[in-house]
């Protein structure tokens, strides 16, 4: 790809730093019917980079702060509402536009256009498209499925069950392997900017999200999931064992999402760290929080001790003068933190993909050695952060439990830990499907009943305002269809 093509995509793609607005900033093509010609290999990194925008800075605050890895600043007020719990239909606006104007209107385009020559690209459409869906729906429950894409000719297209969409989803998914398995055509090289169109880690890419999707539904409808996975198993599959992500730079327009809307507010710093993730951290004296949050220096008039502080979750009002240490932003070669300009945004990391493989394996419907995957699964959260304190770690509060009836919660734990601060969305995600980690507690600026979590996100102002299909909003206190821990 032109590398001025790439940069203009980014600039695109960033440019906007509004959390709540709705610029259609990636609008390469507004009808789905009617698009100007144009080569789908042209239009693959667009696809990549709405999701680097969905997952790296829209959905990445909303598991920050539900997840619980950080919470609102105590000096601003960008994210309040969503430390409340407090939201507005107008708040999904944008990431509902990002989702269904930019990536999956795109990704319809390249599956649409001419096969042959440009198989290896539609294959990929087809990946990315199911990868959105599940984001989609897992965020908002129901969603439009088939009657959507259509521009003008469907404006008010009906929503469908989540069951529905996970069927598409494992379709998408299974239409491009087949693609990605037969006459490729033209490779999209460097256009690809997730693997530079290398076909083996497409594969794997696809398989290590089916055994995803099917987890997910694992607990809503387990006949289902065991088939799957186990039929998955049975064609000797290939996961995923590297990162999946977009990568920036410091030059403005290619910057990391999350660190440029952070600029565009000049530097406000919006979040803090969380005293529900840290206090974890130092119970299990886990060396990863240093290279999470900042640290704090404070005398005793003995000693300069090295720690993280933090406010209790929705603590934020009247701490105005509290020093909290913030989401690190490294320098150097450590510079792949959330707050900094190059961190990468992840849509799949090793370690996910070890946990699981280590939960497959644990049900029973994979294949390996539960406490292998396991143990690969913390040291590559251990490894990419460069922490200190694997060894012990593992034989000490990391260490993969005897007890059966703990081992499941033990995968999902160190998960979370290894999500903190680049897979934010999907860390709550799975707290919503398995109720871990069981230390999560109620924002202290709640506004909900005692006790009571966010399940979901609100359908955006622009469906209640514009489908005629809308089907009510839904409090986001209401767990989605797989959500039945």
């Amino acid at each position: 790809m032109n590398k001025n093509i790439k940069k203009f995509v980014f600039a695109a793609l960033v440019g906007s730093v509004a959390f709540t607005s709705c610029n259609k900033y990636l609008d390469v093509n507004d009808n789905p019917n009617n698009p100007e010609k144009v080569e789908p290999n042209l239009l693959l990194p667009t696809v990549e980079a709405s999701l680097s925008q969905i997952v790296g800075n829209q959905l990445q605050v909303y598991g920050g702060l539900w997840a619980q890895y950080w919470t609102q600043a105590p000096s601003s007020s960008q994210y309040q509402t969503i430390d409340q719990y407090n939201l507005k239909n107008t708040a999904s606006d944008r990431i509902w536009s990002t989702i269904y104007r930019s990536a999956l209107n795109n990704a319809e385009i390249i599956i649409n256009s001419e096969r042959g020559a440009n198989n290896y690209t539609i294959g990929m459409a087809y990946l990315l498209k199911a990868y959105t869906l599940q984001i989609a729906t897992d965020a908002f429950g129901d969603i439009p499925l088939d009657e959507a894409l259509q521009g003008a000719t469907n404006l008010n297209p009906k929503y469908q069950t989540q069951k529905e969409v996970y069927n598409s989803i494992f379709e998408s998914i299974d239409k491009g392997v087949e693609l990605l398995k037969g006459d490729l055509g033209t490779t999209p090289g460097e256009q690809d900017m997730l693997f530079g169109g290398d076909k083996a880690s497409w594969i794997a890419f696809a398989n290590t999200l089916k055994l995803k999707a099917y987890l997910r539904i694992s607990n809503v409808d387990a006949a289902t999931a065991q088939a799957g996975i186990k039929a998955l198993y049975a064609a000797n599959p290939t996961f995923l064992n590297k990162d999946v992500s977009i990568t920036f730079t410091t030059t403005g327009g290619n910057q990391n999402p999350f660190y440029t809307e952070m600029v565009g507010l000049d530097y406000v710093q919006n979040v803090v760290a969380s005293g529900t993730a840290v206090k974890a951290f130092e119970a299990n004296k886990d060396k990863r929080s240093f290279a999470l949050y900042n640290r704090l220096f404070k005398a005793d008039n003995v000693t300069l001790q090295d720690t993280v502080a933090y406010l209790i979750q929705g603590d934020f009002r009247g701490q105005n003068t509290k020093k909290v240490s913030a989401p690190s932003p490294a320098t150097g070669a450590n510079a792949k933190n959330t707050a900094s300009a190059i961190a990468p945004v992840k849509l799949f990391s090793i370690a996910e993909s070890k946990f699981l493989q280590a939960e497959a394996a644990l049900k029973g419907w994979g294949t390996g050695t539960v406490t292998t995957l396991y143990n690969e699964g913390v040291t590559a959260s251990f490894d990419y952060l460069g922490a200190e304190g694997l060894a012990d770690y593992l034989t000490a509060a990391g260490k993969f439990p005897t007890d059966a009836s703990k081992q499941l919660e033990a995968i999902i734990t160190q998960k979370y830990y290894a999500m903190n601060g680049f897979q934010n969305f999907e860390a709550w995600t799975e707290y919503r499907r398995t109720g871990y980690p069981t230390f999560l507690i109620q924002s202290k600026a709640s506004i909900l009943a005692n006790g009571e979590m966010p399940q979901r996100l609100l359908y955006p102002n622009t469906e209640l305002t514009t489908n005629l299909n809308y089907p009510g909003t839904k409090a986001i206190t209401v767990p989605v269809w797989w959500d039945v821990n």
